[in-house]
């Protein structure tokens, strides 16, 4: 990944001093410490473990006026906040070129992503409109890569017949054919704005939808799904309107830390390659307090990172705890981190003696009350 011509021509240099106020970033804030494409200056992105890409296209929302851009907004805000993980290191690519048309946004985002992708990079995508998301699954469709997304939005954008891109983007990217993708999550959906029909469709495809209020009751039983997931794309909505100005859907959703949290596990995932976040639009913005949260939604997810990357392999069996179990009649083995405190259950089956799935602890009590738990169940009926 270190021949950065490659991505050259896709790509806009940033400028750090005027995104501070013509100020020096000091060395302990990500500002200091973020390897930026800038003006006469390349970042290495052979050493980076994370890197940043502003896409600030729009025109997936449809017709009418366009506010500012907004990845150079959240950028502003994540840039002053104070680095605590510096074995992380963080590359900027800038910002991408908008296309003569949103197809041409598509394309450009789809060839840049697949780079960094076959490089094993891991991806934060800065958006943008939500429909961006199916650039960044087309960029592993491309190669042909079979995986898992999760998507966390209030509504989902399956909305037929509409010709706003944002609203309905979805459609193609689950139904195309051929498909790559293994299995669909979606996360703190809002069930008044959501038709029953369309969370039936969903649930008849086995794949896993979690309401706003499950996600809420119980945030750890989402770190498994993170943990397991390939693609993840945020749209902004999910968070409250106190605590995301910007977000005018709803007034309610998760809390500022909830969302926070979520983005650390996503983090923490030793399969999660790319990350977008969307709908943040500056122009419905107060005092910057949505773009702050972002900041600190990306804060979490280098935390995240850094966990991850003491996390031991799977087949290193020294630095996992054992439990052997016999539930409803079927031998299996629960594993436990002695690193992150993480845990994973072995999955039954022909062909899947090796095969572990990410779990909680609350799979593991429920075994052991030899029940089997839902999360076995859903995967067992996807197979």
């Amino acid at each position: 990944m270190s021949d950065f011509s490659i991505l050259h021509d896709y790509l806009l240099p940033i400028s750090k001093v005027s995104l501070n106020d013509d100020q020096e970033y000091d060395d302990f804030q990500i500002g200091g410490v973020t390897d930026a494409y800038e003006v006469g200056h390349i970042p290495d992105l052979e050493t980076a473990d994370v890197i940043l890409l502003g896409v600030s296209e729009d025109r997936g929302y449809g017709p009418g006026r366009r506010g500012p851009e907004a990845p150079d907004i959240v950028r502003r805000e994540f840039y002053n906040l104070y680095y605590w993980h510096r074995a992380v290191k963080i590359a900027d690519l800038g910002n991408l070129r908008k296309g003569i048309t949103l197809e041409d946004t598509y394309a450009a985002l789809k060839t840049v992503l697949g780079e960094l992708i076959n490089a094993s990079k891991t991806v934060i995508i800065l958006g943008g409109s939500h429909d961006l998301t199916y650039s960044q699954y087309k960029a592993y469709a491309a190669q042909k890569y079979v995986i898992e997304v999760t998507v966390a939005d209030a509504i989902i954008d399956l909305k037929e017949g509409s010709s706003i891109p944002a609203d309905n983007f979805l459609m193609e990217m689950l139904t195309e054919q051929p498909n790559y993708i293994r299995h669909y999550n979606h996360l703190a959906f809002q069930s008044y704005f959501i038709h029953p029909h369309m969370l039936e469709t969903l649930d008849k495809l086995r794949f896993d939808c979690f309401r706003l209020g499950k996600v809420r009751e119980n945030l750890e039983d989402i770190e498994p799904v993170l943990r397991n997931t390939d693609l993840l794309s945020i749209d902004i909505n999910i968070v409250k309107h106190h605590d995301a100005p910007a977000n005018t859907l709803s007034p309610n959703g998760l809390a500022g830390d909830e969302a926070c949290a979520l983005t650390r596990y996503a983090g923490m995932s030793g399969r999660l390659s790319t990350f977008g976040i969307y709908g943040y639009r500056p122009e419905k913005d107060r005092e910057s307090l949505t773009a702050k949260q972002i900041a600190q939604m990306l804060w979490y997810f280098v935390d995240g990172c850094a966990v991850k990357n003491k996390e031991a392999l799977l087949h290193d069996r020294d630095a996992f705890y054992e439990f052997n179990i016999v539930c409803a009649d079927l031998d299996t083995v629960f594993l436990k981190s002695k690193k992150t405190g993480r845990w994973w259950m072995k999955l039954p089956g022909k062909g899947k003696e090796n095969e572990f799935l990410p779990c909680t602890y609350s799979d593991y009590v429920t075994a052991s009350n030899n029940e089997i738990p839902e999360r076995w169940l859903r995967h067992q009926e996807r197979l």
